[in-house]
């Protein structure tokens, strides 16, 4: 897999086969960095399932000045860091953690952006979107990518942009008020 743009332009990330990994696909991110605005310099950036770290590495990139991923998995874990060192990502951290449980206990409105792609077929979605809505800062975003449509929307966020692709479901989520 290969980052589609900024700074990392091309750079390819590891896949690694693990029971439920999927990466977010090329085009889906493309469309999700083109909603956003390419240049996220300055921002705060969570990757709450970062899985291949595609996400994060992605607004890293692109300037996003800290960008955590949050990954539970202790062989896609050591996968993260090496990318990390291989790409000289310094602004960038991976933390191995249950995303849930760091949610639980993270700040309010610490993140211009929170990433949220669980494994479609575990059923955390409706608490993740739960646990990650006051993390994120007032006129931030909430981007959300599963199976399905998501049931209900967080308090105080609308729907910005959506997409089907293929058997993925993703919306761009901005918290209002």
């Amino acid at each position: 897999m290969r980052i589609v743009g900024g700074l990392w332009k091309r750079s390819r990330l590891p896949v690694a086969d693990r029971p439920g990994l999927r990466p977010t696909p090329d085009r889906v991110r493309e469309t999700l960095f083109n909603w956003l605005g390419q240049d996220l310099t300055g921002w705060r950036v969570l990757d709450a399932f970062a899985g291949s770290g595609a996400l994060g590495f992605e607004a890293a990139s692109r300037g996003a000045a800290e960008v955590l991923l949050l990954e539970r998995d202790a062989a896609l874990v050591r996968s993260l860091q090496a990318s990390r060192a291989r790409l000289g990502a310094a602004r960038l951290q991976v933390e191995g953690a249950d995303a849930l449980a760091w949610l639980a206990r993270c700040a309010p409105a610490r993140y211009e952006l929170v990433l949220l792609d669980p494994p479609f077929d575990a059923g955390l979605l409706g608490r993740a979107l739960e646990l990650a809505a006051p993390v994120v800062a007032p006129g931030g975003w909430l981007y959300v990518e599963s199976g399905a449509p998501p049931g209900p929307l967080p308090a105080a966020f609308e729907v910005h942009r959506s997409l089907r692709a293929g058997g993925v479901h993703a919306a761009l989520l901005r918290r209002v008020g």
